[in-house]
């Protein structure tokens, strides 16, 4: 008699077992990538970026938040700045025997400091208009890293019109460097609805209400236009005022939530990961190191202008928003400017839109090293179909700096582009610096005589050169700033176009029945 033998066979997975596997795999390789990530990053950060300094790491007590100042109105927002400064004033006079006080913001007579005049566009600040009757009211936001001093030349054409302007500090800025590591979106987002009821409620019925920003600044002012359309509680803006609006990031910025994680042990060297870049703070009114949250929030930002605008547009409520006029380099190697163009004005369908691009500076000299990737993104801009109104600055032709700034109209959605454009009438003579390759994102919204930034020669205050118009050459490890941070274009040799549109928009619009003149009846929809 022979015993039987059972059969063995082989063990089949269950369709939930065989998932379970491959799940529990991935998610080894992801924590494994993770992990990888924030080792290289954090590497990088211990090796390579300099020592911190006492300005990256003390962080201040009262700063806003909105989770605990959400009664907070304008006056009492400017309050807490003022106590919050005094702990600033406090903090830098202790970082006097920091190693690199001597070149900082931070010392009274450092070039920053001298260059400012000690001047306090750091924190929000109102300005009175300078013209009567009052034509209306503006709310400016500042962009990441800045202060509201990059929206002052704005502020005051505006104000030279007529308009009472208050420009906000965001949360996190102005103040020390280390406070941008301790910044959040949600903070920005209330001060700025916390200003916007401040500003409707002085402005007098039937007077305009223009929301411009910055780069950052800009996304705030968009979020709140879009939030508006929704929301009847939001006073929504008669005009939008962007410059160089930050629309997205790229997309290697979603991990960013990797990068900093060795800051949460406690060992004092890690505390550097916070740190995409750390850098001299010799400016007085922007901070040159860079912080893993500054992304983050930023991020944050965009996102969430990405929703609101696919939200309007799935609604067909695009229409409802008020007049946008956007400035913008073809240029800007800060954010790119295919996704103002791409993802907001390509879908903008009336015309009192205005998207205000300034090309770079296409002498025939310069053509034999230019990017060919600008002409073809300008070409295909020109050529798609639109439903807004394009403004071109560029040169007038190959062989000469002057600069001729047309305008071409509306399409509609299919039709090709019609042939031709339009010179803007008395527009401002105006020619490329001869040392100017293109403006860029952080050009853009100064003067070019600006005594901090300007490029102009003579520009500066106190006797002392601005940073724009410095031109130092040597080698990099001579001084304690790159060299390389002074042949970025920091001031906008066009801004006398700009500051003119906006003096015509405002005519314009206290022409028009939808922003009826001060002391008139209210315009509809308000």
């Amino acid at each position: 008699m022979h015993e039987s033998v059972p059969c063995m066979r082989p063990r089949l997975l269950t369709p939930s077992r065989f998932a379970l596997r491959w799940t529990r795999r991935l998610a080894l390789v992801l924590a494994a990538a993770a992990l990888a990530v924030a080792t290289g990053f954090g590497l990088y950060a211990l090796l390579l970026l300099p020592p911190l300094d006492a300005w990256h790491t003390e962080i201040l007590d009262g700063e806003y938040r909105a989770t605990v100042h959400a009664d907070l109105d304008f006056a009492g927002y400017q309050a807490l700045e003022a106590a919050l400064f005094s702990r600033t004033a406090q903090a830098a006079a202790a970082f006097a025997n920091e190693p690199r006080y001597a070149a900082s913001r931070f010392d009274p007579s450092g070039a920053g400091q001298r260059l400012s005049g000690g001047a306090p566009f750091n924190r929000s600040y109102r300005l009175p208009p300078t013209a009567r009757p009052l034509r209306g009211s503006a709310l400016l936001l500042h962009g990441l890293t800045d202060s509201p001093y990059s929206v002052r030349a704005l502020a005051e054409t505006l104000q030279a019109q007529g308009f009472e302007v208050t420009a906000l500090r965001l949360p996190g800025h102005g103040t020390l460097p280390s406070m941008l590591t301790r910044m959040r979106f949600a903070d920005w987002h209330a001060a700025v609805r916390m200003a916007v009821r401040d500003v409707a409620a002085r402005t007098p019925p039937g007077a305009a209400f223009y929301l411009g920003g910055y780069s950052t600044g800009g996304t705030l002012a968009f979020i709140h236009a879009l939030e508006a359309l929704d929301d009847a509680t939001l006073r929504r803006p008669d005009r939008l005022l962007l410059i160089a609006p930050a629309i997205e990031v790229a997309p290697v910025a979603g991990l960013v939530n990797l990068l900093d994680l060795g800051a949460v042990l406690p060992v004092t060297a890690l505390q550097k990961v916070k740190w995409q870049e750390l850098a001299p703070e010799y400016d007085p009114y922007k901070f040159n190191s860079f912080p893993v949250n500054a992304t983050r929030q930023v991020r944050r930002a965009t996102l969430e202008l990405q929703a609101l605008f696919e939200r309007a547009a799935q609604r067909g409520r695009l229409g409802e928003l008020p007049p946008i006029i956007a400035w913008q380099s073809l240029v800007d190697s800060t954010l790119g400017s295919r996704a103002l163009i791409e993802r907001v004005f390509a879908r903008l369908d009336r015309p009192v839109h205005e998207l205000v691009l300034f090309d770079v500076n296409r002498v025939s000299g310069l053509e034999a090293v230019a990017n060919d990737a600008l002409r073809a993104q300008l070409a295909q801009v020109i050529a798609a179909p639109r439903r807004y109104r394009l403004t071109l600055v560029r040169n007038l032709d190959a062989s000469t700096l002057e600069v001729r700034v047309t305008t071409l109209l509306p399409t509609d959605a299919v039709s090709a582009p019609k042939a031709g454009e339009t010179p803007v009438p008395a527009a401002p003579a105006l020619r490329w610096p001869s040392d100017v390759v293109s403006l860029g994102h952080v050009a853009l919204p100064f003067r070019p005589d600006d005594p901090v930034y300007g490029h102009l020669p003579g520009s500066g205050a106190n006797g002392l050169p601005s940073f724009g118009s410095l031109t130092l050459r040597g080698e990099n490890g001579a001084l304690v700033f790159p060299l390389g941070a002074f042949t970025r274009l920091r001031s906008n040799p066009f801004w006398p176009l700009i500051e003119q549109q906006i003096v015509q928009l405002v005519a314009q619009d206290l022409a028009s029945s939808a922003v009826p003149v001060a002391g008139t009846a209210s315009a509809p929809g308000r």
